[in-house]
């Protein structure tokens, strides 16, 4: 059972400052003392309600990866390779895995009082009072992988799988998480990936908003606004409900 999921930003050290104030500005959270030999670590404190945003400055480009919060490590780490995924690390208190199709996620120690209630819904407000919240993960895959990792994360995580609007798109929703999933299947063959989702209560006005903290506007979709940050990492805007996702 995992009892809380993390999304883990990790971003390139020479803009992990920016990065981390980034974030922690359009997600109305403040940073967590460093922590890690190198001071490498910070977590987004909400105002309100527990963290679910972890931040990781790294040696190179970044990305995502998650941190599944489980009771039993080692048996959670059996049925993931169970499964197809790949040990690449194991640590004293945590294992480092691989999906089938090369998603980084990590097994970690839940904490006592993880998964007792209700996720609560943490949003954040723009200057202007539009209302923003990262509640999505898009796992983005290659036509190759698609369908052996949207079996994969469906199997480990027992989560709800429906399709989406558009047939590249399918979601996980975990009971009581703060962050669920949407699988994306990309047009060309490719690693696997991943990038953050912010629902928007206006999408145009938030990539403004980001814009004048940093970010990069990339396209603009019907529904979504694709953005870099800082750190050059690409996420998305989109107009889903920022209350209900």
């Amino acid at each position: 059972m995992i009892r809380w999921t993390w999304a883990f930003l990790d971003r390139p050290v020479e803009t992990f400052g920016a990065c981390a104030q980034f974030w922690a500005t359009v997600t109305d959270s403040t940073m967590s003392a460093p922590r890690g030999e190198h001071d490498e670590f910070v977590t987004l404190l909400p105002a309100t309600g527990p963290a679910w945003i972890k931040m990781q400055a790294v040696g190179d480009d970044g990305g995502i990866h998650l941190d599944l919060d489980v009771d039993d490590i080692p048996a959670a780490v059996a049925t993931a390779t169970g499964l197809g995924a790949r040990v690449v690390a194991e640590m004293p208190d945590f294992t480092v895995l691989e999906s089938p199709a090369g998603q980084t996620f990590c097994l970690t120690p839940a904490a006592a009082d993880a998964g007792l209630g209700p996720a609560p819904v943490t949003v954040s407000t723009a200057p202007d009072g539009t209302v923003t919240r990262l509640d999505q993960v898009c796992l983005d895959l290659s036509p190759t992988d698609i369908d052996a990792d949207t079996a994969f994360w469906q199997a480990l995580t027992h989560w709800t799988h429906k399709p989406g609007r558009r047939p590249e798109f399918s979601r996980l929703r975990g009971p009581d998480q703060p962050v669920h999933f949407l699988l994306q299947r990309l047009d060309d063959p490719g690693p696997a990936g991943a990038h953050a989702d912010l629902a928007s209560s206006n999408i145009t006005a938030t990539a403004a908003w980001h814009e004048s903290l940093g970010a990069t506007r990339v396209t603009d979709a019907e529904h979504w606004i694709v953005l870099r940050d800082p750190g050059n990492a690409l996420y998305c805007v989109t107009s889903r409900d920022p209350y209900t996702g």
